[in-house]
């Protein structure tokens, strides 16, 4: 009995340390993951509004569907096509943040990791 007690309080901890380990390394959502890294040329081939890419902290998104919706003008986001683009994202270019709904529905165009130039 004490050891069937053993080996099931054994196979117990090895199984909560293994989904603590999983869950330790596992990406938490499609943007924290890492991505194909996107290079500095690659990124300034998409600066049309019908291919409009851009870098915003550090990752890359292909906001090219979403222009159309953009609660302000297309032609607000259109000069960031193809360029990076974090501080006109993080200010508006007038100085507010863009919310956390705006954060969370850039992940859906996330494209990779954005490598500046060096």
């Amino acid at each position: 009995m004490a050891r069937t007690y053993a080996l099931a309080t054994m196979a117990f901890w090895l199984c909560v340390a293994g989904l603590g380990l999983w869950s330790a390394l596992a990406p938490t959502d499609l943007a924290d993951a890492a991505g194909p890294i996107v290079a500095a040329e690659e990124l300034s081939r998409h600066t049309q509004p019908d291919d409009c890419w851009m870098a915003i902290r550090g990752k890359v998104y292909d906001v090219t569907s979403y222009l159309p919706d953009h609660p302000s003008r297309p032609g607000v986001v259109e000069p960031w096509c193809g360029k990076e683009a974090t501080e006109a994202y993080d200010t508006k270019t007038k100085g507010r943040k863009h919310s956390a709904e705006a954060d969370a529905l850039l992940k859906n165009f996330y494209k990779g990791e954005f490598q500046g130039a060096k």
